[in-house]
């Protein structure tokens, strides 16, 4: 059985997966269909890949393509009512993250799931990195004792205003839904909970513009207390160009710290072990591969797109938080969060697109100056 792929939105990285699935990179994978709501972009896909069905709405697309399973790389806030289109025309949905802006609107996108029976999935891709992998597995199985705290400062978020400019979408409450919580740092987000579990209550600042000329946060300081009284401090920014990856885990029995991609484990002031990890796993091939698998094969998945509520719920945590100078409980209040979004996007603006697509391989594109 050869799985019939399409994809809604062919930008920086729906364009990187359509490559993926029609140079064969996929095993039990073909691509059968794109769509864009960009004449260009439509342009562009018809002379990259030919003999592929091109659509340009996603209405279009769900009614007349003859897919088996559509990949979502449009906007956040089209994810859920995509994936709920998708999972009623019997299709099996994966999406990018975040899974949808709202809270809310992702339980409604699981219960669709449910309801479909389909396999949904999300791009968390950074749960294929074996030094994330390897971090959980010492979490999970104990061996760094009872959890007390965690400290992760993750800043290689960097990003132009030129990127920013890319898109008139982009970097807008109306558009985006929020800044580095939402667009960048979800993986982290993901991998927090993936690894350390979900906690009881969020406090957060988020510093709007801080480096650049957008209506969102590029900044954001999140402190985390958990039911057995461990806390967590996680801060992300696009803003430093000389960034660092530092996680650090302790434990009642051994610390670890991972910065780059070396990880040291120590057990009172002595090292344990330290280990390189050079391979960064598959990464985004590796998620396609690994849904196509669950179709064909009923592989369980690596990153169930259920899963995608409780980064959502952290992201719309730290949002309702920070807006309203309080800590905030989970699970959130999803009433009062979608009413304060609502507020920033009545005084959003969508602004013109005022820079170029930026160009290169996807995952140089932000590094442009």
């Amino acid at each position: 059985m050869t799985v019939r792929f399409g994809i809604i939105g062919v930008g920086n990285i729906g364009s990187a997966h359509a490559k993926t699935l029609y140079e064969n990179k996929v095993e039990g994978a073909v691509l059968t269909a794109l769509c864009d709501i960009d004449p260009q972009k439509r342009e562009w896909a018809k002379q990259v890949f030919p003999g592929v069905e091109i659509f340009g709405t996603a209405e279009e697309f769900f009614e007349k393509s003859d897919v088996q399973a559509v990949i979502l790389s449009v906007p956040h806030y089209f994810h859920p009512p995509y994936a709920i289109l998708g999972f009623q025309k019997g299709m099996h949905v994966l999406t990018e993250k975040p899974a949808g802006v709202q809270g809310s609107a992702v339980e409604a996108m699981n219960r669709a799931a449910e309801e479909s029976g389909k396999i949904f999935g999300i791009m968390f891709n950074q749960r294929t990195d074996p030094l994330y992998g390897e971090i959980r597995r010492m979490v999970q199985d104990g061996e760094l004792g009872t959890p007390l705290r965690l400290l992760w400062e993750v800043t290689t978020w960097y990003r132009t205003q030129e990127y920013y400019d890319s898109g008139s979408w982009r970097a807008t409450w109306t558009g985006e839904g929020g800044g580095v919580l939402m667009n960048q740092a979800p993986h982290q987000l993901d991998l927090l909970q993936w690894m350390f579990g979900m906690p009881q209550s969020v406090r957060a600042v988020c510093n709007v513009g801080k480096y650049h000329d957008i209506e969102v946060e590029d900044e954001a300081t999140l402190h985390l207390t958990y039911e057995n009284g461990a806390t967590a401090l996680f801060h992300t920014s696009t803003g430093e160009e000389q960034g660092v990856n530092r996680l650090e885990i302790v434990g009642t029995k051994k610390r670890i710290v991972a910065e780059g991609r070396q990880l040291t484990v120590y057990e009172k002031k002595n090292v344990l072990s330290q280990r390189v990890y050079e391979d960064r796993g598959s990464q985004h091939v590796g998620i396609l591969q690994n849904f196509t698998d669950a179709i064909r094969k009923g592989t369980p998945l690596i990153a169930p797109g259920e899963e995608g509520i409780r980064e959502a719920s952290l992201c719309n945590a730290a949002y309702l938080s920070a807006w309203t100078d309080q800590t905030a409980a989970l699970p959130v209040d999803t009433a009062r969060f979608d009413r304060l979004l609502e507020e920033r996007k009545q005084n959003s603006h969508c602004k013109d697109k005022t820079g170029k697509t930026p160009s290169g391989e996807y995952i140089d594109r932000w590094k442009n100056a």
